[in-house]
């Protein structure tokens, strides 16, 4: 037997389509001799009806996009010892960002970048571990402006409406239009 798992007016993500959409309408379907629904489809607008495997809700794609597991690893400089490298803060090594639980993907530094300023490069491994949890601060943050917007001082509504663009600069999918290009340098420059 079917139980409905979305209900009317529900946002949901509708994955063969990849869009966000409301459902219109639960359509239970009934077969004779049956106390309950032997399926349940989602009408949502899109064209067609969808079953509730084809529909994710807001919170689980939160929860897909949770990237709260990033972790920093070290590695082995392979190109000082740990005595060569005694002014570094941890000798012998330098930081690794992993975003995958499998430990592959994320963030490395070049050695010789690493050995100019150790310093700075563990402070942004630091930032880049961080990131989904300050995201997840911002996130909250505009929830809490947008929820009690009555008594709250201009400052914090300046806070919540700088955290939204932080947001949506790093949830947009267009990256490219913020990046700035690197030019080639002219080798014919007089």
């Amino acid at each position: 037997m079917a139980k409905a798992i979305f209900h009317r007016r529900q946002r949901v993500w509708v994955e063969p389509v990849g869009t966000w959409a409301l459902i219109d309408k639960v359509n239970p379907i009934w077969a004779k001799g049956f106390d309950e629904p032997i399926r349940v489809t989602y009408d949502c607008g899109l064209g067609r009806e969808f079953r509730a495997e084809e529909l994710k809700s807001e919170s689980d794609v939160e929860q897909a996009r949770d990237v709260g597991q990033w972790r920093m690893m070290r590695a082995r400089n392979k190109w000082h010892t740990p005595e060569d490298a005694s002014h570094h803060p941890f000798p012998g090594t330098y930081p690794v960002v992993v975003t995958d639980p499998n430990d592959w993907g994320g963030w490395r530094v070049p050695g010789a970048e690493y050995d100019r300023d150790p310093a700075l490069i563990e402070m942004q491994a630091r930032l880049i571990t961080l990131s989904p949890k300050l995201l997840k601060l911002a996130k909250d943050l505009v929830t809490y402006v947008r929820q009690e917007t009555e008594d709250l001082p201009d400052e914090v509504m300046e806070l919540a409406k700088r955290a939204e663009n932080l947001r949506h600069l790093v949830e947009s999918e267009a990256p490219e239009a913020n990046t700035q290009k690197v030019q080639p340098a002219d080798p014919i420059a007089k």
